[in-house]
């Protein structure tokens, strides 16, 4: 995932880095409203017990950049080099391999389903970009959907009734319906063109990132290149650029993380920051307060985070570095959320 606007003058884009590596609903769906505790963002507001480690190290050489958590603090990180998911807990103790490597195969957004037992997962095998469900205790793969003239898929949203996920390299939102069980359904995947004040998209260039369900409806995004944060109606793809009050201006991003009303915004202002913003919605618009930058100075280009155990989990990418196969990869804990 990727979550904000332009990446800053001398921060390598996730874009750059992997290309060299390898509320109204659509027509049949409900309103797009994320299931309670569906993702570990659900219970950010919990008590966690015990002491918390600052720092989760990952195997060497993972590349990592997705991440999400359950409520009782698993997490699940993919990666962007050889498509496998490690998982561990956020108290501490040994990271397992979940889903092992695949040839070809990348790994960017992750979103745990606590009602389903769920990872859900995005990314391509080679340039065909896939939408692809797996066990979170077994790590098997039980839903894989192909989505035709995928660009970038980045990031994902999971309701009650679809996959909700963003297309960096084209501007629109891919939705993939699920049945009753939460599995993919037998249909192929629909498009939401996204327009209104939602910026065109050049050539090769990098956009739509990070994606949230808003609680009373609407679709947040961010954008990679322009920044911003952006409201979007589901149903006819139409975006407002949400005005924020105070702060550093949001620049860049990644990730997108959201507990109640207050979204996490990864490298929204800054290479190694994490913005937050407080959005409240007046008369069907959303705007947002600046309330507050996360940062610590053993992030290394943060790319995605999680809410979970009262604490925010950061990814550290480490996009750029010389010899990614063999460095040290890992999770940072920043302030409570």
């Amino acid at each position: 995932m990727d979550t904000h606007l332009g990446v800053p003058t001398g921060t390598p884009s996730r874009r750059l880095v992997l290309g060299s590596a390898a509320a109204v609903a659509v027509t049949a769906l409900s309103a797009p409203t994320a299931t309670a505790h569906d993702n570990a963002h659900d219970s950010g507001h919990g008590h966690h017990h015990g002491r918390l480690p600052a720092r989760i190290d990952l195997p060497t050489g993972t590349q990592p950049e997705g991440i999400t958590s359950s409520p009782d603090g698993t997490f699940y990180v993919g990666s962007v080099a050889d498509g496998r998911v490690v998982t561990g807990s956020l108290r501490g103790g040994p990271v397992r391999t979940l889903l092992p490597p695949a040839a070809g195969r990348s790994l960017r957004g992750l979103f745990h389903v606590r009602r389903t037992g769920l990872v859900w997962a995005v990314g391509s095998v080679g340039a065909v970009g896939h939408v692809w469900a797996l066990h979170a205790r077994t790590g098997a793969v039980v839903g894989d959907v192909v989505v035709p003239g995928a660009g970038f898929l980045n990031d994902l949203v999971v309701t009650r009734d679809a996959v909700w996920v963003t297309d960096s390299s084209v501007d629109r939102l891919t939705v993939v319906r699920l049945d009753r069980h939460g599995r993919p359904a037998r249909t192929a995947p629909r498009f939401v063109p996204l327009g209104g004040e939602w910026p065109s998209s050049p050539p090769n260039s990098f956009n739509a990132n990070g994606i949230r369900v808003l609680p009373h409806g609407p679709i947040l995004l961010n954008h990679s290149r322009v920044g911003g944060l952006w409201q979007v109606d589901a149903r006819t793809g139409t975006a407002r650029r949400i005005p924020v009050a105070g702060g550093p201006p949001i620049t860049s991003g990644d990730g997108l993380e959201l507990v109640g009303h207050t979204s996490y915004n990864v490298r929204g202002s800054g290479p190694q920051d994490v913005s937050v913003v407080r959005l409240r919605c007046d008369d069907g618009r959303v705007r947002g307060r600046h309330v507050a930058t996360l940062t610590d100075p053993t992030l290394d280009v943060p790319s995605t985070a999680t809410a979970s155990l009262g604490a925010l989990w950061v990814v550290n990418a480490r996009f750029g570095i010389p010899d990614p196969a063999t460095a040290p990869f890992a999770i940072t804990r920043l302030g409570r959320v």
